[in-house]
């Protein structure tokens, strides 16, 4: 039995605005809440209870994919289709850009397709995700059109790259989220190989984790536990693969530091009700235990028909009393 229930009806939109999808979201040193969406106001900050408190970015993105906020309450945001990662400030600011607008890495991929990477490149081909490290050092998940994690220093050199298309150890089918633990170990969603793999700060592979199935992001709270946002396979997928609701649906999955499950929710059969999910694409933990939970619903189905344009696209969950 899980520890967490869902906030029901959690985020007031302004009347008429929508997000069409939630692709990421994260909470600053406050408790604010910031989405990252591909609706007409990119980034929406709420505050805890839900309460709307703004908006920027109208605008200034090809493609919205992933949100990171640092220590100190910097914002990175991942756009795909742009081919870079931008810090700004909480209130909007723009304060540094790594990679070119509008140029990929030379990877023989032009498309979303991970099959088609025919060698690693460099910073970037659709980045995907940032994690930073405690002394501020910033780590880049490089997924769609490319199979490597890249690291930056606080002030945006580039330091090194890792990463080859496959699936043996250091190698990636879609490194799609990335997280930094407390003793600098990094993290990484392997998603396309249904797995977590593990590096030191310095490229170094440590070992992965097989629990999951085609995991998204991952994101470690102040005890180190680490919490998993899991797309499954029955939604979300390539037009080559298949669903099958007999596989494991979306879901959340938390693990203590040494790989122990600890908590896991979602997978049910009605993935649209309130508490269960269909796209899992992002999540977040703020200071209370709560987790927040961004699905990618259109483009994981939706504007093909197959799910409800109604369907929820953000959802938090409290932990239960």
């Amino acid at each position: 039995m899980t520890r967490y229930s869902v906030v029901a009806g959690w985020g007031k939109l302004p009347s008429g605005w929508s997000y069409y999808e939630a692709t990421s979201v994260a909470v600053d040193s406050e408790d604010r809440v910031y989405v990252f969406n591909r609706g007409e106001h990119p980034v929406i900050v709420f505050d805890r209870a839900g309460d709307f408190i703004g908006s920027w970015g109208e605008g200034d993105f090809q493609r919205p994919h992933g949100i990171w906020i640092d220590a100190e309450d910097h914002l990175y945001l991942s756009d795909d289709q742009d081919h870079t990662v931008r810090k700004f400030t909480t209130e909007g600011s723009h304060l540094m850009t790594l990679g070119e607008s509008g140029k990929p890495s030379d990877t023989g991929c032009d498309s979303t397709d991970y099959r088609q990477i025919q060698r690693p490149g460099g910073p970037f081909n659709q980045p995907t995700n940032v994690a930073t490290s405690s002394d501020g050092t910033i780590f880049v998940s490089d997924g769609y059109g490319n199979c490597r994690v890249h690291k930056y220093s606080p002030q945006g050199e580039h330091l090194l790259s890792w990463g080859t298309p496959g699936s043996g150890p250091g190698e990636f089918y879609l490194p799609h989220g990335i997280a930094v633990d407390g003793q600098g170990r990094v993290f990484v969603a392997d998603r396309e190989n249904s797995r977590l793999q593990i590096f030191s700060a310095a490229g170094e592979f440590l070992e992965e984790w097989k629990d999951v199935v085609r995991p998204t992001q991952v994101y470690f709270d102040e005890q180190d536990n680490l919490y998993v946002s899991e797309l499954g396979k029955r939604s979300g997928l390539y037009p080559w693969m298949e669903a099958d609701l007999n596989e494991t649906g979306g879901r959340v999955s938390v693990f203590s530091i040494e790989g122990q499950l600890l908590d896991r929710f979602g997978g049910g059969e009605d993935p649209m009700q309130p508490g269960d999910f269909y796209t899992p694409h992002d999540i977040w933990v703020d200071s209370h235990g709560s987790i927040y939970v961004a699905e990618v619903t259109m483009s994981g189905g939706g504007n093909r028909g197959l799910v409800s344009p109604d369907c929820v696209s953000l959802q938090k969950f409290a932990r239960k009393e």
